[in-house]
């Protein structure tokens, strides 16, 4: 397996989706909290890594197995079209699980049961991402939990490793890191629905009825647009209540290029040309909006 077949496998491009959610929540950390916990976080960020890179694999592995479609089994999962070795691929798949699931036993030690539960969530949600009888990946499910398990969770974990044993569990704490993390909650979200708009055909052959299936093409577009809206809408809010910096207002200046890059992928949802626009939308808004965050804490 060369270098290039393994960043494919394990979808490293795919990455920004769950380090820029990690990066706001030590920011939001450090700027509402004061206090962070490096050691901690070196954890959580390799534990985070690893788990991220089996799900690439469990889905790519699962997808190939599942497939009724013969030209996708054997031209189009990187599996067949690589014609890798099932063997290897499980056995590199099920030690980045292990190694994870270790790391995440020895923070529990440290930081208590809460990270237990945290942690079991998000790792229930990834095998069950593309793993059992009905995978949430082909439910119209995987919108919400693509983006609720990585915008919202990977934050809180972040914060709540940062700030330990100082992190209260109440509504505001909640609602206010909630508040942080919705733009990322958004932007993935919208990686996943733009995936599902590109492959609604190839889905639907295969007997994967996502949200897009039920919605339909216009419907699954607007949602998109609304997503994108509401991800700059809490961004104002986080400096109107006093969760970040002004200079994260600095973000609207995405405004224009969400704005073209929705629009390619409104007028047309081809997996080669405008899946990107998806892409691009997350790793440009979520880089931009830490960016300008922690331009807030220095200056």
């Amino acid at each position: 397996m060369t270098l290039a077949v393994f960043l494919e496998l394990v979808e490293m491009k795919a990455k920004t989706a769950s380090v820029l959610p990690f990066l706001i929540g030590l920011c939001y950390s450090y700027y509402f909290y004061h206090h962070l916990n490096l050691v901690y976080l070196l954890l959580f960020f390799i534990s985070m890594l690893l788990f991220n890179m089996f799900v690439d694999i469990w889905d790519n592995y699962n997808d190939y197995h599942r497939a009724l479609d013969q030209d996708y089994q054997r031209q189009t999962n990187i599996i067949g079209r690589e014609n890798l070795s099932i063997k290897r691929v499980q056995s590199l798949m099920y030690s980045f699980l292990v190694i994870s699931f270790l790391i995440g036993l020895v923070l529990a030690y440290f930081v208590g049961f809460p990270i237990l539960i945290m942690g079991g969530f998000c790792y229930a949600v990834g095998l069950l991402y593309s793993g059992g009888p009905r995978p949430l990946s082909s439910l119209p499910l995987g919108e919400f939990f693509s983006g609720f398990t990585m915008g919202f969770m990977i934050s809180l974990i972040c914060v709540y490793l940062n700030v330990y044993p100082h992190f209260t569990w109440s509504l505001t704490s909640l609602a206010s890191l909630g508040l942080i993390a919705l733009p990322n909650t958004m932007w993935i979200a919208n990686l996943m629905l733009a995936n599902n708009l590109c492959d609604k055909a190839e889905d639907e052959a295969n007997r994967r009825y996502t949200l897009v299936h039920y919605l339909g093409i216009p419907w699954s577009l607007r949602l998109f647009i609304a997503n994108n809206c509401l991800a700059f809408v809490a961004i104002f809010f986080q400096y109107y209540f006093g969760l970040a910096p002004i200079s994260v207002l600095l973000t609207f200046l995405l405004v224009p290029f969400v704005i073209k890059q929705t629009s390619q992928l409104y007028h047309k949802q081809v997996k080669s040309q405008t899946f990107i626009c998806a892409v691009k939308i997350l790793a440009f808004g979520s880089s931009i909006h830490c960016l300008t965050y922690f331009l807030g804490i220095i200056f």
